[in-house]
């Protein structure tokens, strides 16, 4: 009996042990899918660039068509990691907080702010051109953001149901008064309906550096909070027993979610299906731990994004398919799987 209990504290160390080898092989391992993917959004477009002729441009001694070509990929390429970052964290993030396998940061209402900003800036305040759009959405997204949760967490009976019946709420009336300016004004609408079906092309680093700050606010307050949602996901009462808010954790990974969402759709528009698959992918390989979550989606979203660009890219060459377009139908299948494996009463 004496060697059972000697022989069990060495075995749950060396499983942990193992486990802990498998999850730095798998993110090693989806760090070179993201190289991969950074390389091919450089090398693939409407003309096709070879490794040597990437390799020549990064030496200094390519052709200056060929230099033009790739490094007018490097913008799209950078924004398609932010986004692909900032939308895989809040996708983590609102599934954590929210305990729902279906939780979105499109619950917040974040795509329809940003939307209905754009919109009226366009159309009422002579916005134009991407700095003017970035500067219109991004404060648009996180407003209507912070306003869904005021409403959802005021007054009694507050709590996760009414959060999502605010953000639906909002996401109607907004959406409705995009429709009545677009349709109502045409010029507007040829504006608009290049920005909502989100892609990464035709930006440059001047939208990046606009929406970075932010983004990187959001990144250190999800990281700051991943051991107490880790705790949360114990339920509210073993959270309180080990000396977490549950009501502070929510709120604080609400608001990350938010920065998050937020810089994301301003930069490059809405971008579905992104912050709802990656975080299944996530899981199967880190588990519950919200530390290995956020590390993973960090690294899986921004790779999935990039393939996904690259995809549109070359399906239709020499035109070119939105990546919203492309992750919409990848995603879909994806919501399908979800549904059709939640519990009941989930």
């Amino acid at each position: 009996m004496a060697t059972t209990e000697r022989a069990r504290p060495g075995g749950t160390e060396d499983t942990r042990s193992a486990g802990a080898a498998r999850l730095v092989y798998a993110l090693i391992a989806g760090l070179v899918l993201l190289a991969l993917a950074v390389l091919a959004s450089i090398m693939f477009g409407s003309r096709a660039t070879s490794f040597a002729e990437v390799l020549d441009v990064w030496g200094g001694s390519a052709d200056p068509y060929v230099t033009t070509v790739v490094e007018s990929r490097y913008p799209r390429t950078a924004l398609g990691v932010l986004a692909g970052v900032c939308l895989a964290i809040a996708g983590t993030l609102m599934q954590g907080i929210a305990r729902n396998p279906l939780a979105d940061p499109g619950l917040l209402g974040i795509n329809a702010g940003a939307a209905a900003a754009v919109v009226t800036g366009t159309a009422f305040l002579g916005a134009s051109g991407q700095s003017g759009t970035v500067w219109w959405a991004l404060p648009g997204a996180m407003l209507v953001g912070f306003l869904v949760y005021a409403i959802g967490s005021a007054g009694a009976g507050a709590g996760l149901v009414r959060l999502v019946l605010a953000g639906a709420v909002v996401t109607a009336v907004l959406t409705a008064y995009i429709q009545a300016v677009t349709l109502s004004q045409p010029d507007v609408f040829d504006s608009y309906r290049y920005w909502v079906v989100g892609a990464l092309g035709g930006r440059d680093f001047d939208v990046l550096r606009s929406v970075l700050p932010f983004a990187v606010t959001g990144l250190v307050l999800a990281l700051l909070l991943a051991p107490g949602l880790n705790t949360l996901a114990l339920g509210d009462e073993s959270a309180s027993s080990l000396g977490a808010s549950p009501t502070a954790l929510r709120a604080g990974g609400l608001v990350a979610a938010t920065l998050l969402s937020a810089s994301a759709t301003a930069a490059v528009g809405p971008i579905a299906f992104v912050g709802l698959a990656v975080p299944h992918i996530v899981r199967a390989f880190a588990g519950v731990d919200f530390r290995a979550q956020i590390a993973f989606s960090a690294v899986v979203g921004p790779a999935l994004l990039l393939f996904a660009d690259v995809l549109g890219r070359v399906v239709m060459r020499p035109q070119e398919l939105m990546v919203g377009v492309v992750t919409a139908f990848v995603g879909g299948p994806v919501l399908l799987y979800a549904v059709r494996r939640m519990k009941e009463g989930v």
